[in-house]
């Protein structure tokens, strides 16, 4: 009877040095940033939802892509997500989508997810800042500054 198993190895190689990391202190700060990191070729497309990995200083780690969709909507796995932050060592998120049509106004599925992400990172002691919709232009709706989140 054969008794070996894998071995799980987990690792996060950054790339860029902190020092050069960009520091969210604003929720346009932090839309400038995605829009300027999302692909251009795609956002006017299909949906795609992603998360800004932060360190205790809101200093962005990385932007990585949860899930591409479909036109009007994306489908998102929340243990791919939590997954993600725990392995990155991230303290805080910030929940980002685009919308193709170019509305900014959240959905009600939009606003259910946000509420099921912050009750699982608040489980984990990771901070939701935001959750960040963005249209082709650029322009963006913020739950926080909204107070819906």
């Amino acid at each position: 009877m054969e008794t070996r198993i894998n071995e799980i190895s987990l690792s996060y190689r950054p790339k860029r040095k902190a020092e050069h990391w960009p520091q969210i202190s604003s929720s346009s700060l932090a839309a400038h940033v995605i829009y300027q990191n999302w692909d251009q070729n795609t956002i006017a497309v299909y949906e795609s939802f992603k998360i800004v990995l932060l360190n205790n200083s809101n200093k962005v780690k990385g932007i990585y892509q949860i899930s591409a969709g479909r036109i009007t909507g994306t489908l998102v796995d929340l243990r791919l997500l939590f997954a993600v932050a725990l392995k990155s060592l991230s303290v805080a998120l910030i929940l980002v989508h685009n919308h193709p049509s170019g509305t900014l106004r959240p959905s009600e599925a939009d606003k259910q997810l946000t509420r099921k992400i912050k009750a699982g990172a608040d489980f984990l002691d990771i901070k939701i800042l935001d959750h960040i919709i963005i249209n082709p232009k650029g322009d963006y709706y913020s739950f926080a500054d909204e107070g819906i989140l």
